[in-house]
């Protein structure tokens, strides 16, 4: 694999005049502004038969702007600026790239390298707008340096308000931002950034790559969004997706030349059977242009500070991970089974990142548990930071699906918050967007169901329902957050305990967004308990801000009991204990231990809806009584 790589990258340097060069293509590809006023147009479509430029600026006339062909399959066009000196092409243009192709037949596309792209009211289709406005914003504020804990707040624009619509940029950067700050986030990963002609597809959908979805404002909007965040202290990453694209033709990358190729593989090969998108040739010279670029881009000009790369194991593997069980065997993982082009993109991309950009991070979203994913290139690894520990949420979801509470098994939670590669780092979590979707059910949604919509007001019982949902949400997270990984993540709404679904609008729905936003005024309402859930969430956040166990080394776990069910383990200086028991507390029980304690956390205090058993006065003494592989401990 590093073979495949260093191949790759040399072919770069010697033809290409190096990575750097090469995957700054997006400043000469589609069509951009010169300084002179005159305007460039570069694309790439080794099918067409001849390409032309058209739009507001010449009257609609599908041949008055025709590109020069060059070699590779690109085409060139240079329009000089007016005779008064004003660029030919205006900022808020209409534009249109017209194929020829080889049938004869024109066809009118939106440029893969467009930056704006605009559905009107009453269209289908998506509309490119050329944007270069006269005073674009400027950046204020530098990225935050490089975070050693990770606590990322997955996050959607669109649904980001308790209001029936869909939300803006503007609306996260001034109500949503302060949020994220004050419950001790200090990542935020946006979703559903890049355009996407189909809302309900969550962003996975792209169908214009270097263009930041309108239907929440502006790109100018977007930049502020950043630089605000950056402003908090906030790192922003991009949920950035090359395992797919959407099969849309007149307002996507599909068929761009009039061939079934182009940027993605022909045949059955170039099709996604389950998710009816295409898949790109990851061997392709110009696809490793224009994804690599397509990096640089949203780093670069909108001040980016990373990615989450979405459908990792569908780009691992040639069978895409379909109708696979992935067991550890290491067979699994290296084979021909493997699709070594695109594991040599990821490879590319996370080692042209590391170079140009030291200070970002890049996460995986890989099931299969490829191993050195997140190892450095030069080890021949993928080069990610970070991987998604994405058996966390299936174990929560199958315990509390299919077990009584006397039959959880404290070892196999434990193994399962545990079982990493111990020099890869992991992103824990107990839920993310995945849970929360229409079909599926949140932990508190599963916790609590049908009671959530009757008994969440402090004024109704605190029914046996309600108090084991509300305490085994906070318990999940908190030994998610403290033992799961090396890095921690949210979706938005689930810190609170959000009721119910997410659910986008589209026909079954009769186009309703009542499911479509976050209703983050139930925290604001004293009446209600979700403000217990979110003030635990905030708290359990600082306290990791303060002792920092996320970068610190995994936990030494003293005890996994199964009659008592309780969890004990040290890490970063502070002790966890857990008690799993459904009915049960103790007295008096010991725990190995090596100084002297103090509550800092107790999901059981009166300001989370707990019941106020435990004296947080209490000073806790440990003493020469070897337990639990310690040669003290203490009694709790």
């Amino acid at each position: 694999r590093y073979s495949l790589f260093y191949k790759r990258l040399k072919n770069i340097e010697e033809n290409e005049g190096g990575l750097d060069k090469f995957s700054k293509s997006y400043k000469t590809f589609g069509v951009n502004q010169f300084v002179d006023g005159g305007v460039y147009c570069k694309e790439w479509a080794p099918g067409a038969e001849a390409v032309f430029l058209t739009g507001d600026f010449n009257g609609w006339n599908p041949f008055s702007h025709p590109y020069k062909k060059t070699e590779y399959g690109k085409w060139e066009l240079f329009i000089p600026p007016g005779e008064d000196g004003y660029p030919p092409v205006p900022h808020g243009s209409k534009l249109k790239v017209v194929i020829r192709a080889q049938n004869g037949e024109l066809l009118y596309r939106i440029s893969p390298w467009a930056r704006y792209v605009v559905r009107y009211e009453g269209q289908v289709n998506y509309d490119w707008v050329h944007w270069n406005p006269p005073l674009p914003y400027i950046r204020r504020h530098h990225s935050p340096k490089r975070l050693k804990s990770l606590r990322i707040y997955e996050s959607h624009v669109g649904i980001a308000s308790p209001e029936g619509k869909i939300a803006s940029y503007k609306n996260f950067t001034y109500n949503v931002l302060p949020r994220i700050k004050d419950l001790g986030y200090n990542c935020v990963q946006l979703m559903a950034i890049m355009e996407h002609a189909y809302y309900a597809s969550f962003g996975y959908q792209v169908t214009s790559f270097f263009a930041a979805s309108s239907r929440y404002g502006t790109p100018d909007d977007l930049k502020e969004l950043i630089d605000v965040a950056h402003s908090m202290g906030i790192t922003v990453l991009l949920d950035v997706v090359h395992s797919h694209a959407s099969k849309n033709s007149e307002d996507g990358l599909n068929k761009f030349d009039g061939t079934d190729s182009c940027f993605f593989h022909s045949g059955p090969r170039g099709t996604h059977q389950l998710w009816d998108s295409r898949l790109f040739d990851y061997a392709n010279w110009e696809v490793l242009r224009f994804l690599l670029s397509n990096l640089r881009m949203w780093i670069e000009d909108y001040g980016f500070d990373g990615f989450r790369f979405d459908g990792v194991t569908s780009m691992l593997y040639h069978n895409h991970g379909i109708g696979t069980g992935f067991s550890g065997d290491y067979n699994e993982y290296f084979g021909l089974q493997v699709d070594e082009d695109a594991l040599c993109y990821l490879m590319l991309a996370n080692y042209m990142i590391s170079l140009l950009h030291p200070e970002c991070i890049t996460i995986a979203e890989d099931v299969s548990g490829m191993p050195a994913l997140c190892r450095p290139v030069a080890e021949g690894g993928g080069g990610f930071d970070y991987r998604l520990a994405m058996a966390i949420p299936d174990k929560w979801i199958q315990i509390i699906k299919e077990l009584k509470d006397e039959e959880w098994n404290m070892g196999n939670i434990v193994y399962t918050l545990t079982n990493r590669r111990s020099e890869e780092k992991y992103i824990a979590y107990a839920e993310s967007h995945d849970q929360a979707l229409v079909g599926d059910k949140t932990l508190a949604f599963r916790l609590m169901d049908a009671e959530m919509y009757t008994n969440m007001s402090v004024f109704s019982p605190l029914t046996p329902v309600i108090d084991r949902g509300m305490q085994l949400h906070k318990m999940i997270r908190l030994i998610t957050h403290t033992l799961g990984g090396d890095g921690y993540l949210n979706f938005m709404g689930n810190e609170f305990g959000h009721p119910e679904w997410l659910d986008f609008p589209r026909k079954g729905n009769n186009e309703s967004y009542h499911y479509a936003r976050r209703q983050f005024n139930l925290t604001e309402d004293h009446l209600l308990r979700y403000r217990f859930l979110n003030a635990f969430d905030k708290d359990m956040n600082k306290l990791e801000e303060r002792f920092g166990w996320l970068a610190s080394p995994p936990a030494f776990v003293t005890e996994k009991h199964e009659s008592n069910k309780v969890i004990a383990f040290e890490r970063a200086s502070l002790i966890f204990i857990f008690n799993f028991h459904p009915y049960q507390s103790y007295v008096d029980y010991r725990v190995g231990s090596l100084f002297k304690y103090k509550i800092l956390l107790d999901s059981d205090a009166p300001e989370y809806g707990g019941h106020q058993r435990l004296d947080h006065s209490t000073e806790y003494f440990s003493e020469e009584y070897p337990h639990n592989y310690r040669h003290n401990s203490l009694m709790v």
